[in-house]
């Protein structure tokens, strides 16, 4: 008996007909599609954004062992072959060797400096560029999904307008889906796009920090070459481990181990 009533009871209780599923469902191709653009778009977002920013993160783990080890080595060869192969800064002090061998060559010693100086810079150019591939997707998703979820948002609205001409008047059974779909249109857009350009201004704000250590970098490989390495700049000493402190007894006095 108890069980027959539950039964009875479950399907007396109204059933949710505007949900997510169902709105997409009402919406039809239209809904569809709008929603697997944004998924498209969201998940590019996001790969990018953990991507460059791996990349990044070796990048400035290369530049504080350059600026503790690379120059304590006795010249720009040696301390290169300290570096990692694949290394931003390898580049730069390997494209500066290949300027300073090719440079003699140079009838003028002011051609020569300009020679190499164009060299260092057009390898910073390349990583600079390598460093901002992705961000152009980020920039467009942040400008474009929002509109794409307006599209979906007009949609909607048509779509109850219609409901309404037909059924004679604005009942809330005949709009309620409709415009349910439409503001999850909406707010779909922005959940993609507010993400995209926050990840947009983060990388950017970190790939200007690396073009700056990397344009210091290059002004000193570029001094060294020009002074046959006489000058270098100051290194700085790698972080020393603190010793522990000497142990104590009752009397004060420290105990030598």
């Amino acid at each position: 008996m108890l069980i027959e009533i539950l039964a009875a009871a479950a399907d007396a209780a109204p059933q949710n007909k505007f949900g997510f599923a169902e709105a997409l469902e009402q919406g039809g191709f239209i809904a569809y599609a709008t929603v697997v653009i944004l998924g498209i778009m969201s998940f590019g977002s996001f790969y990018i954004l953990f991507v460059k920013w791996f990349e990044q993160n070796k990048i400035l783990r290369q530049g504080r062992e350059v600026r503790t080890s690379f120059w304590r080595a006795n010249s720009l060869r040696e301390g290169a072959g300290k570096l990692e192969k694949n290394s931003a800064y390898r580049q730069i002090v390997d494209d500066g060797i290949a300027a300073e061998e090719q440079h003699s060559k140079m009838t003028d010693s002011l051609e020569a400096h300009d020679w190499l100086h164009g060299s260092l810079e057009r390898s910073e150019a390349t990583i600079n560029a390598r460093l901002a591939g992705g961000l152009p997707f980020l920039a467009t998703v942040g400008a474009t999904a929002p509109f794409i979820g307006l599209f979906g948002t007009v949609v909607g609205i048509y779509r109850a307008l219609i409901a309404i001409g037909i059924a004679g008047s604005a009942s809330i059974d005949k709009v309620a889906g409709p415009v349910g779909e439409a503001l999850i249109m909406t707010a779909l857009g922005l959940l993609v796009a507010v993400p995209a350009v926050l990840a947009y201004n983060y990388l950017q704000a970190r790939n200007k920090r690396i073009a700056e250590q990397l344009h210091g970098f290059s002004t000193d490989v570029l001094a060294n070459i020009n002074s046959k390495g006489g000058v270098k700049p100051a290194v700085v000493a790698p972080a020393a481990a603190k010793k522990p402190a000497p142990a104590t007894t009752a009397a004060g006095a420290q105990v030598k181990k």
